[in-house]
C-alpha cells in the first residue's frame, strides 16, 4: 500500500487525509502543534485508520518515506523539507490540487486577490444558489475543497473556490472555467519575497482560467491591464467610460445601476454592505455569474438578500447606541484601511496581532481622520504604538488582549461620543489565535457579554 503524508491538522489537512484514505492510501497526518482539541481529533482520525503525529515537524529522515505529500495552505511551499522532497522526486501538492484531481469534471470559478476575495466568493455562491444550483463555497473559506470530494452522491453543479496565493502556489493543475482577480497590493512578502513573485503566483491562476474577470478600479491591476488581460471582463464603479478591454463585455455602475454586458441588472444600492470596495466586489460577482449564464433575475434577488460576510465589517450588535463591528478578516494594512474608512466616525479602533510587511501610510492617515482612539493588542502593539507616535497620533493605549480591549472600548466610546467600536486588526491572528475566524468569534462573544463586562 502506498504511503501519503498530510501536513497540517486544520480542516484542509483532515479532509485531505480522509480523501487519501478513501482512495486506498496508507495515510499519516502531522502537525507541529498540540492541544486538547487536537488530541481529540487525533483519537477520531486514528479510529478511522489514519495515523496522527502531534507536536511533530515533518522529517524526511523517517524510516518509511511517503510517495505523496499533501500540504495545508499555511505550510510554506519553500520550506527546506518540502524543497528536499521535491528534489528527491516525492510528489508534493497542496490540498486544493488533491481536490481538483477528484473534482475537475465540475466547472470551477476561482477567486483570488489580496483583499475582497471572501466577499466576492460568498456573493458568487449566493447568486448561483439563488439560481437553484448546488454551488458550495470552498477553499480559503467555507468547506475545505477535499470535503466536497468526500461528499456522497451527485457532484456540485459548480464549485466556487477562494484561493490564497499559498493555495495557488501548491496547486499548479487547478484550471477553472472562470478566474476572478479582486485586488492586488503588497501582502505575504515575508513568504513570497518580492511583489513580482507574488503577482506571478496570482497571475498563474488567471492564465489557466478559460475566462477572466478583473477589477478595473485596482491601480496595480489596471496598470497591468494596459498590456495584459486584454480579453478579460473588466469591472468598474466609475462608469462605462472607465472600462478596460471589450466594453461590451464589461460590468460597471452607471446612473446608480449595475450594467452587465450592456443590460441593467440591479440598482447598485441593493447591496446592503457598506463601502465602494463592496460595490466593486458585487460587480465582479455579477460578471462571473453572467459569464456562467446565470439569469439576471436570480442575480438581482441574491444581491438584495445577501446578508454580508462573517468577520468582514460584520455588525455584531448595537449597545448603548454604539455599533460593534467585527472586521477580523482585515489582516493587512489595506484591508484595515478600507474597513475603517467604511464605518461612521468617530470610531474606537481595536488593532494589532501578528504584523505583516506592507505600506501603512494610508491606514495611518485614515486613523488620524476617523479614529477617536486606538486600542492595541497582540505582538504588534509596541510596533504600532511607535508608528502612531511617528505620525503624531497620541490617542492610543496598549491593552494586549481583546478581553481588555472590548470593555475599554465601551468606556472610550462614551467618553468621545463615538458611534462605532471596530475590530480591524491589520494583522494576522497567529500570535493569539489559530485563525482570524477564532479571533472574530472571541470578539463576538465579548460583545454579546457587554452587560456583564461593563458593570
Amino acid at each position: 500500500m502506498a504511503n501519503a503524508h498530510a501536513i497540517g491538522l486544520g480542516k484542509s489537512g483532515i479532509a485531505a487525509a480522509r480523501l487519501l484514505k478513501r482512495e486506498g492510501w496508507q495515510v499519516t497526518v502531522s502537525d507541529r502543534a498540540t492541544s486538547d482539541s487536537w488530541r481529540q481529533q487525533q483519537q477520531q482520525l486514528q479510529s478511522e485508520g489514519i495515523a496522527v503525529q502531534l507536536n511533530y515537524a515533518f522529517d524526511l529522515a523517517v524510516l518509511e518515506k511517503p510517495q505523496l505529500i499533501v500540504v495545508s495552505p499555511g505550510v510554506p511551499w519553500d520550506a527546506p523539507v518540502l524543497v528536499a522532497a521535491r528534489d528527491r522526486g516525492i510528489e508534493t501538492i497542496g490540498e486544493m490540487e488533491l481536490a481538483w484531481r477528484h473534482l475537475k469534471s465540475c466547472p470551477w470559478i476561482a477567486i483570488t486577490g489580496t483583499n475582497g476575495k471572501t466577499t466576492t466568493t460568498f456573493l458568487i455562491a449566493a447568486i448561483f444558489q439563488a439560481a437553484g444550483l448546488q454551488a458550495p463555497a470552498c477553499g480559503n473559506i467555507g468547506y475545505a475543497a477535499c470535503e466536497l470530494a468526500l461528499r456522497p452522491g451527485k457532484s456540485p453543479d459548480w464549485i466556487i473556490a477562494e484561493l490564497s496565493s499559498y493555495q495557488i502556489e501548491s496547486s499548479p493543475g487547478v484550471a477553472p472555467i472562470i478566474g476572478v482577480w479582486t485586488t492586488f497590493t503588497p501582502d505575504h512578502l515575508s513568504r513570497h519575497k518580492t511583489l513580482e513573485n507574488y503577482y506571478d503566483i496570482k497571475a498563474s491562476l488567471l492564465r489557466r482560467s478559460q475566462l477572466q474577470v478583473l477589477n478595473g478600479d485596482d491601480g496595480y491591476l489596471r496598470q497591468m491591464g494596459l498590456t495584459q488581460w486584454r480579453s478579460a471582463c473588466w469591472t468598474t464603479v466609475k462608469g462605462k467610460g472607465q472600462l478596460l478591454g471589450d466594453r461590451a463585455q464589461g460590468v460597471y455602475i452607471q446612473d446608480r445601476w449595475v450594467i452587465a454586458q450592456g443590460e441593467p441588472i440591479v440598482p447598485a444600492a441593493a447591496l446592503r454592505m457598506p463601502g465602494m470596495h463592496n460595490q466593486q466586489n458585487m460587480l465582479m460577482a455579477i460578471a462571473a455569474a453572467r459569464l456562467a449564464g446565470i439569469e439576471k433575475e436570480a442575480i438581482a434577488r441574491a444581491i438584495r438578500e445577501f446578508p454580508g460576510v462573517p468577520h468582514r465589517l460584520e455588525l455584531i450588535r448595537t449597545y448603548q447606541k454604539i455599533d460593534f463591528i467585527n472586521d477580523s478578516k482585515a489582516t493587512n494594512y489595506d484591508a484595515a484601511q478600507v474597513g475603517l474608512s467604511s464605518v461612521n466616525s468617530p470610531a474606537i479602533l481595536i488593532a494589532g496581532g501578528q504584523a505583516k510587511e506592507g505600506d501603512d501610510i494610508l491606514w495611518m492617515q485614515t486613523i488620524k481622520g476617523k479614529a477617536a482612539a486606538v486600542l492595541l493588542i497582540g505582538d504588534a502593539a509596541e510596533q504600532f504604538a511607535k508608528r502612531l507616535q511617528q505620525v503624531g497620533y497620541e490617542s492610543y493605549e496598549i491593552v494586549e488582549t481583546l478581553d481588555k480591549a472590548v470593555p475599554k472600548a465601551v468606556e472610550l466610546a462614551q467618553q468621545y461620543r463615538a458611534k462605532v467600536v471596530l475590530l480591524s486588526p491589520a494583522c494576522a491572528s497567529f500570535d493569539q489565535y489559530r485563525n482570524f475566524e477564532e479571533r472574530g468569534e472571541h470578539f463576538r462573544q465579548l460583545c454579546q457579554q457587554l452587560e456583564s463586562l461593563c458593570i
